[in-house]
């Protein structure tokens, strides 16, 4: 596998700062956002929970820089991180994790149309989904990429080995997502389903000689892309088989099911066949 932009000077953190570091910054956020419900009596507790995460995510840009000079000990945190890397080498590594993302979405959609667990009605989406879409994809797959195959992979890299790192990540992404709420063998399909994505958005970041866009090309067009797909584009039976197109009916999540578990594994198995 590709290995990461080396550190200038790498320190060795504090197991305890690790663990503490994001849930602090996310509770700061969830206290600096209450007042907005007060501000904003027309807001839902949903979107006040939203700012919150914004809030946080904005305090983790504004530390990070820090903690990677005084924890990590390099001198060019966002070199670090792989998301100051020569425009040319962002713009690709995003395209080819974007075309890996519809790779997968496409075969998907074909396993669950041949499969008749879902039909194409034909209907375009409206503009706001398309707008929807960009922002979710783009919002979501550069947040959780700069957290978890950015700061979290490199933070555990410089506590225990290569290999443990890369697993521990993807085990960190796959349980902070809401898995549980599916019944039985379902929630742990999903959980490998999840862990599976995680490695497999690793290996984008490796290939791409540490550039964090590639990966947030791949996972931003999964995010982004499904959700297209779930406003028009393709309707899925609510009687669909959570075995093999994944769990949550009509809302159905693929990563859970055996069809988006043989698609990871093709990435997966593309991404060896091509590491060093």
């Amino acid at each position: 596998m590709g290995q990461l932009a080396p550190a200038d000077s790498a320190g060795t953190p504090r197991w305890w700062s690790t663990l503490l570091y994001v849930p602090l910054l996310y509770l700061a956020g969830v206290l600096l956002s209450r007042p907005l419900g007060w501000l904003m009596p027309a807001w839902r507790p949903d979107q006040v929970d939203l700012a919150g995460a914004v809030i946080a995510f904005a305090l983790l840009l504004a530390t990070l820089p820090v903690r990677l000079r005084r924890v990590w000990g390099v001198d060019r945190p966002w070199r670090r991180l792989g998301l100051a890397v020569p425009p040319a080498r962002a713009v690709r590594t995003a395209l080819v994790g974007l075309v890996r993302a519809f790779g997968l979405l496409a075969f998907v959609s074909a396993g669950l149309l041949l499969s008749r667990q879902a039909h194409w009605p034909g209907q375009l989406p409206d503009p706001g989904r398309w707008a929807n879409a960009l922002l979710l994809g783009g919002g979501v797959g550069l947040a959780e990429e700069i957290l978890f195959r950015g700061w979290l992979w490199g933070e555990l890299e410089l506590l225990v080995s290569r290999r443990r790192a890369l697993i521990g990540q993807a085990g960190v992404f796959a349980l902070v997502h809401p898995w549980s709420r599916e019944p039985g063998l379902l929630a742990l399909s999903l959980l490998g389903g999840l862990m599976l994505l995680g490695i497999g958005l690793a290996r984008e970041r490796g290939e791409g000689g540490g550039s964090l866009w590639g990966c947030a090309g791949l996972h931003g067009g999964l995010v982004g892309g499904w959700f297209l797909l779930q406003s028009g584009l393709l309707e899925v039976s609510p009687s669909a088989a959570g075995w093999w197109a994944g769990p949550g009916g009509a809302a159905i999540n693929p990563l859970g099911g055996l069809l988006g578990w043989i698609g990871l594994a093709i990435l997966l198995m593309s991404r060896r066949r091509k590491d060093p």
